[in-house]
């Protein structure tokens, strides 16, 4: 599978917007948005106009960037929200939400999707007691997300799980930190992203 191999700081300074792709370092002086707030590139510091066209295409990069996807996932995960009953682009950032690797960061298992997506391809989480190594799996309601009691005790899921104060676990997810458990309350619905995204872009993109 095609995986982006680059420096993902880059990719926070094109989208204008921190992603927190770096986990802890995204909370630090050093995070490269902080230092150079500015598109990368020889004229990353001139000033940029965007078509109608190019504020949608940057919406959909930053989304896709956001949640770690390639193009024809993400394009996949949009055909199937448009098949949904209800809004289009509600239903989108609903499927994003449910993807357990997505699950598995904001549940506090691990500090950046990246690495809660290697957690879920390495056979560290079970749903409902058994081992699911899909990143794209969706969870659905009551589930319960679990770390396998012989990964409870790595430090990297330990030092994620201390750190999860940091960032707010969503209310749709109920997480028991002492026992590395995390259970599906509820469906995620738009009003619980908080982070600054305009799906409607998207949609605008893909119905063209």
């Amino acid at each position: 599978m095609a995986r982006y191999c680059g420096s993902v700081c880059r990719l926070c300074r094109r989208e204008n917007q921190k992603l927190f792709l770096k986990g802890d370092r995204c909370y630090t002086e050093k995070c490269a948005f902080e230092r150079r707030g500015y598109p990368p590139g020889q004229h990353g510091q001139g000033r940029i106009k965007f078509s109608e066209y190019g504020l949608q295409l940057r919406e959909k990069q930053k989304i896709k960037r956001i949640y770690g996807l390639q193009e024809t996932q993400f394009r996949n995960t949009f055909e199937n929200a448009e098949n949904m009953k209800g809004v289009t682009g509600s239903n989108f950032i609903s499927l994003l939400e449910r993807r357990l690797d997505n699950v598995a960061y904001r549940s506090g298992f691990a500090n950046s999707r990246n690495e809660a997506r290697q957690l879920v391809r390495h056979g560290h989480l079970t749903i409902n007691g058994k081992r699911v190594n899909i990143p794209s799996f969706l969870v659905k309601k009551g589930d319960v997300v679990e770390v396998t009691k012989t990964s409870q005790e790595v430090a990297r899921i330990r030092g994620a799980l201390e750190a999860v104060k940091r960032r707010e676990v969503p209310q749709w997810l109920e997480l028991d930190a002492a026992q590395c458990t995390s259970r599906i309350r509820d469906l995620p619905s738009r009003e619980d992203v908080t982070a600054p995204m305009e799906e409607r872009l998207v949609v605008e993109l893909y119905s063209k």
